[in-house]
């Protein structure tokens, strides 16, 4: 018997290049002309995942954001991971906006999953395991085409891959 190859999807980040993204975000914040004077910071809570956006208008925090964004796709962190529906606090002169970050798949995710796998019709196998989807074939050639389908589908979150076997 033939042995199936496999990955799983998922929905992670991977937290250095998170780490790496928001602080050079900060260090872009604290050299720029614009942000000179106006106590702007960005810090990335590893534990809570979510980031943490300070500064004295609405306009720097939007600035800020665009900054954030421009170093995620400089690290190939999809901004899927951010959900900035949260509204922006103002409390006397400091505004505040709270980004979580997204991820995992759960399960009406992970059959959004399967039914594309399953709509193309390869000879894979796919099974939901807690947060990830395994995939499994015995061709390497059929996993790819999954994956290129998988990477260009537009999702509502980030998809990625681990675990080749």
């Amino acid at each position: 018997m033939a042995k199936d190859n496999s990955f799983d999807v998922v929905s992670e980040y991977d937290v250095s290049a998170m780490i790496n993204a928001c602080e050079q975000a900060q260090r872009e914040i604290s050299t720029r002309y614009d942000f000179q004077g106006t106590n702007s910071k960005l810090v990335f809570d590893r534990d809570a995942k979510k980031i943490e956006i300070e500064s004295n208008s609405e306009l720097k925090i939007e600035a800020i954001i665009g900054v954030l964004e421009s170093k995620f796709l400089k690290a190939n962190l999809s901004l899927k991971f951010l959900d900035k529906s949260s509204e922006i606090l103002e409390n006397n002169m400091i505004s505040r906006k709270t980004i979580p970050l997204v991820q995992g798949l759960d399960q009406a995710k992970a059959k959004q999953i399967t039914a594309l796998i399953r709509e193309r019709g390869w000879k894979v196998k796919t099974q939901i395991q807690g947060e990830a989807v395994r995939v499994s074939a015995a061709k390497k050639d059929d996993l790819q085409a999954v994956m290129e389908a998988l990477r260009s589908a537009n999702f509502d979150f980030p998809v990625s891959f681990n675990n080749f076997r």
